[in-house]
């Protein structure tokens, strides 16, 4: 059975991107904001209830930027939806994951970043974002392929 996810791309005035700083398997990954989608849920309305969730800003979703699955004995079979997302209101803050309790969050960090500043993190999901986003947002890609594989 498929288990799905969600991941939100936004952008600020300075193309730069909200990155979430969270902790897992006793490492700390940064990533763009998001989450598994919930019974009754589209990919798109998840994404902007885990933004919310995690940063404490509203969004609008965009455009579908890319469709990643995995297949593996350790994971199952998965997959998430990236989205670009506009920003329409809200105050950032760190929010919280309500599948955990007060003394057990993962999340530890949001912020903007810069390319430069995503390009030099030791531990980022997914590496792609270091450099195809960037190319994505710069350039017309006609006949793009949303569609990955995680290997």
């Amino acid at each position: 059975m498929w288990v799905g996810g969600v991941r939100v791309i936004i952008l600020d005035d300075q193309k730069r991107v909200l990155m979430v700083r969270q902790h897992h398997e006793g490492r700390d990954i940064w990533m763009v904001p998001g989450g598994g989608i919930e019974e009754g849920e589209t990919s798109s309305q998840a994404g902007v209830r885990e933004v919310l969730e995690e940063t404490g800003l509203q969004v609008e979703m965009g455009k579908l930027i890319w469709h990643v699955e995995e297949v593996s004995e350790k994971r199952g079979q998965r997959f998430v939806n990236f989205f670009l997302a506009q920003l329409v209101g809200g105050n950032l803050e760190l929010g919280s994951d309500p599948e955990f309790d007060e003394n057990s969050q993962v999340l530890r960090e949001v912020r903007f970043m810069s390319r430069e500043e995503m390009c030099h993190l030791e531990v980022l999901y997914p590496e792609y974002l270091k450099d195809e986003l960037w190319r994505f947002l710069e350039e017309d890609y006609y006949g793009y392929n949303a569609f990955k594989i995680r290997t």
